[in-house]
């Protein structure tokens, strides 16, 4: 392979700038004017989220006018969300922007912007960014960073070919993302067929508290991950659940000497619920994608219920339905973090439909859960042919 030349980002743009907010020169956000776009106005692959934007009026614009938008600029979140980029389009304009998302504007004709987005979203400056962070407990990305990034910057046909190639990729991507969310949202859904909303109960379920539901309600271990090195035992944290089951991209490991009490305490089987109780992080998995025994922390409650009144995917799914979520989670006491208390989680009070209804609900999730493995096994394959391309071709 022909060795690729570097640059600078500052060597083919012709500005590099960032946004403000129009409240610090005394302007108000508006129903209708300009595009005042934020972080959140665009989604983690760069599409343009319009009714996210909020507007200023032409005074306040022209009055930022070194944040003005033209097509084809490049904009990259550097504050919030780092690293979200995309390319600015004929119909978000006119438009302007805050002080978390910077400007690149390409000056040069020979460069393709989809292969500028691409590289500014790859593992290359991704290394480039966390050297800077080493030591640093919040990232905070300078214009300066922008301009002295490294790209690599073949001639403009090998541009639009790699864009080209990973292009296809993220689509299929993307494609298999979406059919995972929309048959999550087919449980969602069931759920609410069988058994209504939760909270308003309108089919008058019965009643009862977690604590008469289940027969042992604990959290985990208060030893921080970073405390162990090595050991044979996962240690399950916040980070590790997803609604959908585990999550090991970045898992700690405990030794036996931690581990056994807790797991004796605990003791998690095939068919319990875990809830993670302290903290912003989201989250409620059933243990059915893991068969070996793990270590939690006490960020994370163990809800064994008893099978004969309540089952586990019932369960996982109830706690998981917005409105009751929002419920337990309105409870939460703590002024420096939001914490749920193992007491008061004993105190949440949940519908228990008749068991052969809920078994029925299971039994149609069991058969989604089959449709999604094997998405995800398609998922996790196009990620890894991207993974790969990446590092191929940009180190």
């Amino acid at each position: 392979m022909a060795v690729i030349k570097r640059v600078r980002l500052s060597e083919i743009a012709e500005l590099v700038t960032k946004g403000t907010t129009p409240t610090t020169l005394g302007y108000e956000f508006q129903d209708t004017g300009v595009n005042f776009l934020k972080i959140e106005c665009f989604s983690e692959k760069g599409d343009y989220i319009q009714n996210k934007a909020t507007h200023i009026s032409e005074e306040c614009h022209e009055k930022l006018k070194r944040s003005q938008l033209k097509e084809g600029d490049i904009l990259f979140s550097i504050a919030g969300v780092i690293g979200r980029v995309a390319i600015v389009t004929r119909n978000m304009l006119p438009a302007n922007i805050n002080q978390a998302l910077a400007i690149i504007r390409i000056k040069k004709d020979d460069i393709y912007l989809p292969y500028v987005k691409l590289i500014l979203t790859s593992p290359l400056i991704k290394k480039q960014f966390e050297r800077k962070k080493q030591g640093v407990a919040q990232l905070n990305i300078s214009l300066k960073d922008i301009n002295d990034l490294e790209i690599p910057l073949p001639e403009i046909g090998k541009q639009i070919e790699y864009a080209n190639s990973f292009k296809k990729v993220e689509k299929l991507i993307y494609t298999r993302q979406y059919q995972l969310q929309k048959l999550d949202e087919l449980v969602k859904a069931r759920f609410v067929e069988l058994f209504g909303d939760p909270i308003s109960n309108p089919m008058n379920w019965n009643k009862r508290t977690l604590k008469e539901v289940c027969i042992k309600l604990n959290d985990g271990t208060h030893f921080s991950p970073e405390s162990f090195s090595m050991g044979d035992y996962k240690y399950i944290t916040a980070k590790n659940i997803k609604a959908s089951g585990f999550d090991f991209s970045n898992i700690t490991y405990v030794p036996e000497a931690v581990h056994r009490p807790i797991f004796e305490r605990c003791n998690p089987e095939q068919g319990d619920v875990l809830y993670i109780k302290d903290g912003a992080t989201t989250g409620i998995a059933i243990v059915n994608t893991l068969k070996e025994e793990f270590t939690l922390l006490s960020s994370v409650a163990l809800l064994k219920q008893n099978r004969n009144v309540i089952n586990g995917y019932f369960l996982a799914a109830l706690l998981n339905n917005a409105d009751m979520y929002s419920d337990i989670r309105n409870n939460m006491g703590g002024a420096a973090i939001t914490r749920l208390t193992i007491a008061k989680l004993n105190a949440v009070k949940v519908i228990v439909p008749p068991l052969d209804l809920q078994n029925r609900f299971a039994a149609f999730v069991h058969q989604v859960d089959k449709s999604k493995v094997a998405v995800q096994k398609s998922l996790d394959e196009a990620q890894l042919l991207f993974d790969s391309l990446m590092q191929q071709y940009f180190g």
